[in-house]
Formats: structure tokens, C-alpha cells, sequence
């Protein structure tokens, strides 16, 4: 192996062992950051506050509205008079002028209980809004923590794959030995060669694609972290789940299923709303205004002011509209039908989804603990085949081969752990307890 290639090998061996020793994000700072740095959470709780404006008691129509008029005329006119006693008066150019403001109230005392119904829709769109807040959050959670096991997947592998390096690295130190006191030929160092050629390679190659999952990780907790980070690669897993009190609490908490449900609730307040048509409005209106009236030498009063109150009540009910309300309360009760047949249809879809992630979930672990059992029949092979190539019982193809097997193993058996655990997150989010679990 040329000097060059050799520094180049060991230089990187020397990035990669640096490369871990960076501050270590854990799995609860994550969600942390995430809630709090996540540009898809921040507009959902902007949504949130929006709901939460529209169903304030200032948009409810339960409060009376005050208006504010005023208003000036000027009047400048060519006037020919002829009062009763026979005198005539001709003005040019007699001025006049009007001069009012009034503060006007105008309040709705009953609507037949649709303003009642539509402030309860309020109140409900803005748990609905909770509701649809929720759902992102767990998303972005299980987002969030697949990521992030890629980045502990892809780190397992990188240490794994260095581990193997070092070996490969030493084999080819040691062939070139051997070739220098006759011992082997030339060959065995060539294939060293290639063999430590092809372990940097790899090391390289999961090196920028730890950097790449990193910058995704990043992204899901909207650009918080700094450049240099790992992430904590220990798992640990719930393996006394009760199946079926998981699936009772499915059927109660999961967020799609509570979802429908508050929109029945809307729709039954908007039949109710509907109805209310049916009913009279009676309203109160009151009024207080001033009046200033500045006339002409033509008029028989040169200057008028008047101000006061007035007041009353009005009634109005719709008693046929052509049919529209009874055409309105019709289609929102349909309307709640439809959500009734969507809910049963969910809940079919909600148990065979449970089902799918429970059963996914299981054999994934079994998976997970047979790739532990092969980790060490293959770690035990190499150690062996390792003994023998040191006495020159094996040949190095058959060295490599079960340094290969036991790199394959680590990587299968690493794949194998956080598949496992984004499959347990996923039955969580299914169950309706992702957010009420410690990770």
C-alpha cells in the first residue's frame, strides 16, 4: 500500500473517531426542540390562537353594536319670498345650513337561539382546531424520532464500519510484514489492499450520509441545532403492552377518531342553528341625537336646535321563505348521517390499522432479538477464524469473509433495533398515547 494512501486511511480513522465526540442530543431535548422550533407546529398553533379569537364572546353576537353619525349641509340659494300678508322678499345668494349627530344602538334581545348555537360552533371548532393541533404534533413527533433513529442507525453503523477499517488496517499491515520476511506473496497484500480501499469507501460514503440525516434531523427541529452534534443510539423497549386495554384506548384517544366526533358535535349545533329560522327575531334599537338647523332670511324660524332620545323594539319573523330553511335543516342533518357512517367506517379502519401495528410491532422485536443472537454466533466465528488466520490455519479470503459476515450482522442487527422502535412509536400514535409517554 503506498504511503499516501496509508496516511489518507489512518487521517480518516482519526475524523471518524473525532467525529462522536460532540455534544449528545437525547431523545426528550429533541422533542423539546421540535415543539418548540418546528415551523409546521408554530403555524399550527397559530391556527390555534385564530380559533381561539373566533370563538371569543367579541365575535359571539351576544353584544350590542353603537354606531356613530354625523353630518353637515351648507345651502346657498336665490330665493324669491311671499309671506300671507302680501309682502314679497327676494334674497340672492341666502345662505343656510344643517347640523346633526346621533349615537344609535341596535341590540338583538332573542334570534331563536341561533346566535346561542353558532357561539356553542365556535366553542367547538376551536377544540376542534386543538384536535386537528394535536394530530400535527404527533406527526411531527413520529417525523421526528424517524429521523432521528436514522441518524442512531447510521452512527451504529459508522462505528461498526471504523471498527472494521481497523481491522482491515492491521490485516495489511501484518500481510506486509509477512511479504517482507517471505512469508506470503504478494497476492494477500494486494488483496489487503483492495479490501482496506473498499472499507474506506464505505466509511466515507456512511459518513456523508450521517451528515445528510443529520441536516434532516436539523431541519424537523427547525434549524436549532449547531453544525456538530450525535445523537444518544440507547434504546430501550416496553414489551408489557396489554393488547387490549391498547386498543380500548385507541377507540377513546385516538386523535382522528375524536376528531369526527367533535365534528358531530358541530353538526348537531348546526341542525340546531338551522332551526332557529323557524323562530322570530325581536331586537331593541335606541338612539340619541342632536340637530342644528341655521335658515335663511326666507324662513319663518332663523335658527332651530333640537337633541333627544328615542327608542323601541322591532319584531320580525320569516314566516315562508320559499322553502330554504326547511332545505337547510335537511341537508345538515344529512350531513351529520354522513359523519355517523365516516366514524364507523374509521373504526374499522382504526382496528385493523391497531391490529397491523401491534402484530408489526412484535415481529420486529422477535426480529430485532434474533439479529442479537446472530451478532454473537458471527462475532464468535470471526474471533475463531481470527485465531486461526494469526497461526495461518485460514487464508485471508476466508478471514474477510467472516469479517463481512459479522459487519453484515451489526448493520442487520442495527436496522433491525430502530425499525422496532419506530414501529412501537407508530403503535403509540395509533393508541393515542404518543404525547403521554416519556422517550
Amino acid at each position: 500500500m503506498h504511503i499516501k494512501s496509508l496516511v489518507f486511511s489512518i487521517l480518516l480513522f482519526s475524523q471518524a473517531s473525532s467525529l462522536f465526540a460532540q455534544d449528545v442530543l437525547t431523545q426528550q431535548e429533541a422533542v423539546s426542540l421540535a415543539l418548540e422550533h418546528n415551523y409546521g407546529i408554530k403555524l399550527v398553533n397559530t391556527d390555534v390562537e385564530i380559533a381561539k379569537n373566533n370563538a371569543d364572546i367579541l365575535n359571539s353576537g351576544y353584544l350590542p353594536t353603537l354606531t356613530g353619525n354625523a353630518g353637515a349641509t351648507f345651502n346657498k340659494d336665490n330665493t324669491e319670498a311671499e309671506f300671507a300678508d302680501g309682502r314679497v322678499t327676494e334674497l340672492s345668494g341666502a345662505e343656510s345650513s344643517r347640523y346633526n349627530a346621533s349615537v344609535d344602538l341596535n341590540y338583538v334581545l332573542f334570534d331563536g337561539l341561533g346566535r346561542s348555537y353558532n357561539y356553542k360552533r365556535l366553542k367547538e371548532t376551536e377544540a376542534l382546531t386543538a384536535l386537528e393541533a394535536r394530530a400535527t404534533i404527533e406527526n411531527t413527533v413520529l417525523q421526528l424520532f424517524t429521523v432521528y433513529y436514522n441518524v442512531a442507525e447510521i452512527a451504529d453503523n459508522y462505528n461498526a464500519i471504523i471498527q472494521t477499517f481497523a481491522i482491515s488496517k492491521d490485516r495489511l499491515l501484518r500481510a506486509q510484514y509477512q511479504f517482507e520476511y517471505g512469508q506470503n506473496t504478494k497476492l494477500d497484500v494486494l488483496n489487503a489492499e483492495v479490501d482496506i480501499n473498499n472499507d474506506s469507501i464505505t466509511m466515507m460514503n456512511t459518513r456523508q450520509q450521517l451528515r445528510n440525516f443529520k441536516r434532516d434531523l436539523n431541519v424537523v427541529l427547525g434549524n436549532s441545532l449547531p453544525d456538530t452534534f450525535d445523537v444518544d443510539t440507547a434504546i430501550n423497549f416496553n414489551t408489557i403492552y396489554n393488547k387490549e386495554e391498547l386498543k380500548q384506548k385507541a377507540i377513546a384517544n385516538n386523535v382522528s377518531i375524536l376528531q369526527v366526533d367533535k365534528n358531530m358535535d358541530i353538526s348537531r349545533l348546526g341542525v340546531s342553528s338551522e332551526k332557529s329560522a323557524y323562530l322570530p327575531t325581536l331586537g331593541l334599537i335606541g338612539s340619541y341625537g342632536w340637530n342644528k338647523n341655521d335658515n335663511n332670511a326666507a324662513s319663518f324660524v332663523a335658527v332651530s336646535t333640537s337633541n333627544g332620545l328615542s327608542g323601541g323594539l322591532n319584531l320580525s319573523w320569516n314566516l315562508f321563505d320559499g322553502g330554504t330553511t326547511i332545505t337547510r335543516v335537511k341537508n345538515a342533518k344529512l350531513s351529520l348521517e354522513a359523519q355517523n357512517i365516516q366514524k364507523q367506517q374509521l373504526l374499522v379502519s382504526l382496528a385493523r390499522d391497531f391490529n397491523n401495528a401491534w402484530d408489526n410491532y412484535h415481529n420486529r422485536l422477535n426480529i430485532y432479538r434474533l439479529e442479537e443472537d446472530n451478532i454473537r454466533t458471527s462475532q464468535n466465528n470471526f474471533d475463531r477464524t481470527e485465531e486461526k488466520f494469526k497461526l495461518g490455519q485460514v487464508n485471508s479470503i476466508e478471514f474477510r469473509l467472516a469479517q463481512v459476515n459479522l459487519l453484515n450482522a451489526e448493520l442487520n442487527r442495527n436496522k433491525a433495533k430502530y425499525l422496532a422502535k419506530v414501529a412501537e412509536i407508530e403503535l403509540l400514535q395509533i393508541s393515542g398515547e404518543l404525547l403521554n409517554v416519556e422517550f
